[in-house]
């Protein structure tokens, strides 16, 4: 299981996905009011085994690559951008539990894989709670954010720091057993249930534990190797992509409805000149996307674990690709005029995508790190979950 595993079930998958767009569609405005994919639409990702992409292929997932995951993420996020981004969030979570973790948590949370009967996790490892270690296993307590696609999950994935060992740990237990808060009253990406969550003293047996920054793994092959922030990170990249693709789209097909019209400004030089540059954005940072991914794979494939140097050009690559397609939204929101004012697909996408920017994967301090390593100022250094470690001096 050293080798990188490229998955024959990705092309259909893609048309079973195709299938249920319509679904996807008709059900966009219902989940803007629900705060949450509606019922529909989450029976139908279901449907489709969408979510076995990232469940290794020995427990009966697909077990994607990289690039297929991220194809994936950017498909559903063409889409409707709260689906693809509650997906992209349940399905990583749900395939590195199941990596991370042994026979007997395994066992529990996937008990048959191939006919569907499988735990879906939601949660989030940035902020830490507290764990107490007891007879068996922890007790732990805390207060998280942004459990992105709770409302579709069985179980939640969380991370707080051991008391005793001052180790940062990941628990999964029932999502019946915390307390869901919803607070999710946002400007976009409403449709994703990414709520505050309680535990409150709460026993998590010892086989559902695992270590925030691990790269070793007890089911599956070279992807779960990255460790969690690389696997955040396709997923982050896939999702920019679509939603920027989707939006270039949506400007392409308006320009087509305004042109020859009175006045209108999609008939000027300067919007032909930045529609061009736009495009250029987009096709650029998929370009280096697949490059950098590629890359990564080649090294995933021969058994080797990622260096520094790829590292950081993952999360380099991923802030590029995401403050490229928000300079997209910018010049889809200044061509399409009050079009994009309006209630529907463009101005729902432009509030998706500002949402989408806010993430912690692609803000100033990990930019900041990047510099600091490429730029030479870091030697020894090493990424440790999302910060750049200085090398310990001799």
């Amino acid at each position: 299981m050293n080798h990188l595993h490229v998955s024959d079930e990705f092309d259909a998958l893609m048309a079973r996905l195709d299938a249920i767009t319509p679904v996807l569609q008709e059900s966009a405005e219902e989940g803007e009011v629900l705060g949450r994919v509606p019922d529909e639409a989450a029976k139908a990702l279901h449907g489709t085994g969408v979510f076995k992409v990232g469940i290794p292929r020995e427990l009966g997932g697909y077990e994607f690559s990289p690039r297929q995951v991220l194809d994936t993420i950017a498909k559903l996020s063409y889409v409707d951008a709260s689906v693809g981004w509650a997906f992209m969030a349940v399905q990583m979570v749900t395939g590195t539990t199941a990596a991370y973790l042994g026979p007997e948590a395994v066992a529990d949370l996937y008990p048959d894989v191939g006919n569907g009967e499988y735990a879906l996790i939601a949660g989030q490892g940035t902020k830490l709670g507290t764990a107490v270690r007891v007879a068996g296993g922890y007790r732990i307590s805390g207060h998280w954010h942004f459990a992105s696609g709770i409302s579709m999950a069985t179980h939640i994935h969380t991370a707080a720091l051991c008391a005793e060992t001052g180790e940062a740990l990941v628990f999964t237990l029932p999502k019946d057993q915390a307390t869901v808060i919803d607070n999710w009253d946002v400007m976009g990406l409403r449709a994703t249930s990414s709520h505050d969550y309680l535990c409150e003293d709460l026993f998590v047996p010892e086989s559902h534990v695992y270590g925030i920054a691990t790269t070793e793994t007890r089911h599956g092959g070279a992807i779960y190797r990255m460790g969690l922030v690389n696997m955040a990170g396709i997923c982050h990249t896939g999702w920019a992509l679509g939603v920027g693709r989707r939006l270039l789209d949506e400007l392409k097909a308006l320009a087509a409805k305004k042109t020859g019209s009175p006045n209108a400004t999609v008939d000027t030089q300067q919007f032909f000149a930045e529609y061009a540059q736009a495009e250029a954005k987009l096709r650029a940072a998929r370009a280096w996307a697949m490059e950098t991914w590629a890359d990564s794979e080649a090294t995933l494939d021969r058994g080797e674990l990622l260096d520094t140097g790829q590292e950081t050009l993952t999360r380099l690559m991923l802030n590029n690709t995401t403050w490229s397609v928000h300079a997209v939204g910018q010049t889809v929101y200044k061509w399409a005029g009050t079009a994009a004012l309006r209630h529907g697909v463009l101005q729902r996408f432009f509030r998706d995508l500002h949402a989408g920017t806010q993430h912690v994967t692609s803000g100033p301090v990990v930019l900041q790190n990047c510099g600091k390593l490429l730029s030479g100022l870091a030697p020894g250094a090493h990424w440790v979950f999302l910060d750049l470690q200085d090398a310990v001096p001799a």
